[in-house]
């Protein structure tokens, strides 16, 4: 067998950081990533209802894609026919890849685990299929992406400690042949760490995963069914554990809150479907907590949906006009939602970037994470209050009124 290529040289640096919680920037061979970032998640190669020059505006370090999906439709021999990702996306900037593992485990029922992978049925048509940590790396070497992840075995929590403890192992054998069947030189490979909520399984799957000396790592595992309380215990106990001078990513946690108390913990790379996931279906985020545009209480309200935003939803649209939108199932509606939620999140994590630049980061998380929490009280017992939204409609249009008059006299 012949040897892997090296590994590319990152060129990872610190530039400053807050305790645990830490800036940074490694380099790509489409470009620089600067962290903290929320990488959103272009599933299919794309991010569902949003056009090239939308996301070019959003302007995130990094897009995900999925491994599995794009292996079923349309594959990747069509698409590195065509240049790669980022030929066939148009899409210029770094992309990472997801192995597929958690696909695997969590869209089918009826996956047989061995040695060499999992043989399971298509999620689309039932058709066999077999992907390993081989196939994994051969799907990804012809996709193209910038960073790529290991092959993972993930259970579903709770998960008895014999099946996490083979699961930790076959994860670290698993990277260690992920690395052998390596064939690109500019992909940078993570490793997974995995063990559920078991702080030794964990210590164990961090220190087996690091003597593999790869580029990058990974915390999966986590969101998948255990309390809030057990993934940020968790969290605490498995990231200091991870070497410091690579990049590391929480995989799977994406509401504001949860990425910023991740950036405390020194995580440096997010993804979630929930932004998008939750924008399609109008569940909007803003600085005071979700706004559930869907809700009656909008139906008469000229506010805006998030007045500090300044993403085209909210500097163009009311919040009554939203509402309209997603009531009769108009296409834009999924559009304006996922765009807002992209942008508020990318945003947000520019915004606690530069707090650690600036020597005030836990400072900013306090702030945002106390106003987020007042404020899902604070729209309910609005709702509660005003369910028509009349009142918010009339404070929109005496502030209106008020800007006008001051136009007029100045």
């Amino acid at each position: 067998m012949s040897r892997p290529p090296p590994h590319p040289d990152l060129r990872f640096r610190l530039e400053a950081s807050e305790g645990e919680a830490r800036a940074t920037t490694f380099e790509t061979a489409h470009g620089p990533v600067r962290t903290p970032a929320f990488m959103p998640v272009a599933t299919r190669a794309s991010l569902k209802g949003l056009t090239l020059s939308q996301i070019r505006a959003i302007r995130p370090e990094v897009l995900l894609a999925n491994t599995y999906h794009l292996h079923l439709r349309p594959g990747e021999a069509l698409i590195h026919e065509l240049g790669g990702l980022h030929a066939f996306t148009g899409w210029d900037g770094p992309i990472l890849t997801d192995s597929g593992g958690y696909q695997v485990f969590s869209l089918t029922t009826l996956a047989q685990v061995t040695e060499d992978g999992v043989r399971l049925k298509s999620h689309l048509d039932g058709e066999s299929l077999f992907l390993g940590p081989r196939e994994a790396m051969a799907v990804q070497a012809s996709l193209g992406a910038d960073l790529v992840m290991a092959f993972d075995h993930c259970l579903a929590l709770p998960a008895e400690r014999d099946a996490l403890g083979d699961a930790v192992d076959r994860t670290t054998r698993w990277a260690r042949r992920c690395d052998e069947a390596r064939t690109r030189a500019d992909q940078a490979l993570f490793g997974i760490v995995q063990g559920g909520t078991d702080e030794a399984l964990r210590a164990r799957s961090a220190r087996d995963l690091a003597a593999l000396d790869l580029p990058g790592y990974a915390v999966g595992g986590l969101a998948v069914g255990e309390s809030e309380d057990d993934l940020w215990r968790t969290l605490a106990h498995t990231a200091p554990l991870l070497p410091a001078d690579r990049p590391r990513y929480l995989m799977g946690v994406g509401l504001p809150p949860q990425i910023l108390q991740g950036i405390a913990y020194g995580i440096d790379l997010f993804d979630c479907v929930l932004p998008t996931r939750m924008g399609r279906r109008g569940h909007l985020f803003t600085a005071d907590g979700v706004v559930r545009i869907t809700s009656k209480h909008f139906e008469r309200s000229e506010e805006p949906l998030d007045a500090e935003c300044s993403c085209e939803v909210c500097t163009t649209h009311s919040r009554a006009y939203l509402r309209h939108l997603f009531a009769v199932a108009e296409h834009s509606a999924v559009t304006l939602g996922t765009l807002h939620n992209v942008h508020f999140v990318v945003t947000l994590i520019r915004r606690a970037r530069q707090a650690l630049l600036d020597g005030g980061f836990e400072a900013f998380r306090a702030t945002f994470t106390e106003r987020w929490a007042a404020g899902e009280a604070a729209w309910q017992a609005r709702i509660d209050a005003d369910p028509h939204g009349r009142e918010g409609s009339r404070r929109a249009r005496a502030e209106r009124n008020a800007r006008r008059s001051e136009r007029g006299n100045g």
